[in-house]
């Protein structure tokens, strides 16, 4: 198993996390030891345990590691995790894969054919977020690589009506809704995780697959992988998913992430 494993865990609130998500109870004195994983405009932004760089390492050295994330090119490359730079990487969603720090082209060109056939085009949904009337909630309307549209939003400030109506309007295009945080994704179907890790495992030869990862985003990739976690957190843990064959962590937070690199290197090591 250890050779012919790939192991793909989403990165922000599954295995790296913001100061605001860290999710630490008890003594200060008691906290873990943890380390800075990203530095955005000069300071630290992300943060993992010091145990949980120590896992990871034993990880790599066990299995094909593979971050999967929404994050784009740009804000992938600032994130460092331990240990050598990943052979592939999945960002925007499932949108860019990478081999070699490289975008593969082949890989886009196959995804913006399928778009153009099957979806409304991104401008329609941009414009649509842009509307003035949306302007208390929805604070900032981004682009990410040209293939999805996300906003930073004000979530208490927005109304479940307006969310309700953008998901009907997103599904008839072809479109899916995602709210991490302060962020609202909007997606096109093709563009996921699973079918792009699905070629990663073809490239690699890998014959089992596990992953990881908290949000509705990553719900396709751990539908489709041998064995899955999850956090006690996340829009997945408010939705309530399950399945037969996914686990959870006893706790949330930075711990959390901690526990599932533990969990998948006991399973590593076991093969």
């Amino acid at each position: 198993m250890r050779a012919t494993t790939l192991v793909a865990c989403d990165l922000d609130r599954t295995l790296i996390y913001s100061k605001s998500a860290l999710w630490l109870t008890g003594e200060d004195k008691d906290a873990p030891a943890i380390v800075v994983a990203e530095v955005y405009e000069g300071a630290p932004l992300s943060f993992m345990t010091r145990a949980a760089e120590e896992l990871l390492l034993s990880v790599k050295s066990a299995a094909t590691f593979v971050p999967v994330t929404t994050r784009t090119q740009a804000q992938y490359e600032r994130v460092r995790l331990p240990g050598p730079v990943p052979e592939y990487a999945v960002t925007s969603n499932g949108g860019v894969l990478v081999h070699h720090g490289v975008p593969d082209a082949a890989w886009r060109e196959q995804l913006t054919g399928t778009m153009a056939a099957a979806c409304t085009p991104l401008e329609t949904i941009e414009a649509y977020l842009g509307r003035s009337g949306f302007a208390p909630w929805i604070l900032r309307v981004r682009r990410a690589e040209d293939l999805f549209v996300y906003a930073i939003i004000d979530r208490d400030a927005m109304p479940e009506t307006f969310l309700a109506a953008l998901v009907q309007l997103c599904a008839e295009g072809g479109w899916s809704v995602s709210v991490q945080g302060r962020k609202l994704y909007c997606v096109p179907l093709p563009i996921n995780k699973s079918d792009a890790l699905a070629e990663v495992a073809r490239r690699t030869g890998s014959g089992t697959v596990i992953a990881a990862g908290d949000s509705l985003l990553d719900q396709d990739m751990l539908d489709g992988a041998d064995l899955a976690f999850r956090p006690l957190h996340g829009e997945l843990h408010d939705a309530g998913y399950l399945a037969s064959h996914l686990r959870l962590t006893s706790v949330r937070g930075i711990l959390a992430g901690e526990e599932i690199l533990r969990s998948i290197l006991a399973e590593l090591t076991a093969a």
